[in-house]
């Protein structure tokens, strides 16, 4: 394998890969130099986790962090009359798709030997993180929203991480994270270029779980954008190595309370001017500002899928449909499901087409909501 160097999306000034660092030189994201797909005889069957995949990844790893995510269950569904099928992906060690992330991520730090990092999320990925983080044996420091879950920031705290919640919006608890981090590396599941590595897993894992195959369409809960940019990422290197025929439409779904993403898809760029951001039961996907936005718009385009923004009423009901069906889920990625039935009833997808619908976080990871709003399930 030929090793693989950072690249400046914006300007492609290129960095060494073993050079601790999260962003450019200029504040900007990095990815990384071209990494290529693999056939069905790379898989590593005898490992039941994203590792069975370690190919796809732009360097060697010969000691990954992992606690066995990835490998979810793919279940065929009918919701409100629409056949799909639901990637389960809250059967990861962390109750999020966010595992995946983590397991490569922080895999790569501590082969960088890396001994202490900072993060701000929250919930899911400073979960992730701090799971991780504990296995690796790398001291976590996790910054919040005062507000924040509080199961989640209790899933985090017993992992052994530092707790720092401070008040405001998720945007001050990345403002602190910065400023630590000018002393602790930043790992940042939506900066660091390992982390959409791991998130990649999920393109692959699909395609294996489709017999080798490409999907239709791909439906994803969407806040900054990590799945979108794995899986694309991994069909765009399937189809280049000659494996797939084409890419899935890929579409994502927002909450209408905070819909950067779908904004800009229907209105341009200019939409962020205007948007009005408030409080919503969806709260992983509540990024203002995603770092890779115009990249994820990208995305959209050439895979010839696109977005749509759910209200508030429409995630809490999907929420306990899915949940007197089985499918015990936060609101955050009940808003697929919903996403499913609207894509349907604009022909935007075909009825005898596969189409996944990832569902992201378990609903443990939203104990309170279920609690407070229990009645609604009867």
């Amino acid at each position: 394998m030929k090793e693989a160097f950072l690249v400046d999306e914006n300007n492609g000034e290129t960095y060494d890969l073993w050079e601790p660092r999260w962003c450019s030189e200029k504040k900007t994201p990095l990815s990384f130099s071209k990494t290529e797909g693999i056939t069905p005889q790379s898989i590593n069957n005898s490992v039941r986790s994203i590792w069975r995949y370690e190919k796809v990844f732009p360097c060697k790893i010969p000691n990954p962090v992992s606690l066995g995510e990835g490998c979810t269950p793919l279940v065929p569904y009918r919701y409100r009359g629409t056949k799909a099928l639901f990637k389960l992906e809250w059967f990861s060690p962390t109750g999020s798709f966010k595992d995946r992330g983590a397991s490569a991520m922080m895999s790569f730090l501590k082969q960088q030997d890396i001994q202490e990092v900072v993060e701000d999320s929250s919930g899911n990925g400073g979960a992730a993180i701090a799971a991780y983080g504990a296995a690796a044996g790398i001291s976590v420091n996790i910054v919040a929203p005062s507000n924040a879950s509080p199961p989640k920031i209790a899933q985090i705290r017993s992992y052994g991480a530092k707790i720092h919640l401070i008040p405001g919006t998720r945007a001050k608890a990345e403002q602190a994270a910065l400023e630590m981090a000018k002393n602790i590396f930043y790992a940042s599941h939506n900066w660091h270029p390992f982390f959409l590595q791991g998130t990649k897993t999920l393109g692959y894992e699909l395609w294996e779980d489709l017999g080798f195959k490409a999907p239709d369409n791909i439906i994803i809960p969407t806040g900054a954008g990590s799945n979108v940019l794995g899986c694309y990422m991994a069909f765009m290197e399937l189809l280049e190595a000659k494996q797939i025929l084409k890419l899935p439409k890929i579409f994502v779904v927002q909450p209408k309370n905070c819909c950067p993403i779908v904004a800009c898809w229907q209105d341009g760029m200019q939409a962020l001017e205007s948007l009005i951001v408030t409080k919503t039961i969806a709260e992983g996907t509540a990024i203002n500002k995603p770092i890779r936005l115009t990249k994820v718009l990208d995305i959209l385009k050439k895979t010839n899928g696109g977005g749509l923004a759910v209200t508030e009423e429409e995630i809490l009901e999907a929420t306990f449909e899915l949940s007197r069906s089985g499918f015990f889920v936060e609101p955050t990625c009940a808003s697929a499901a919903v996403g499913l039935e609207k894509l349907r009833a604009k022909n935007l997808i075909g009825s005898d087409e596969t189409t996944i619908v990832v569902l992201t976080g378990s609903g443990l990871k939203s104990s309170g909501f279920f609690i407070e709003n229990g009645e609604l399930g009867q």
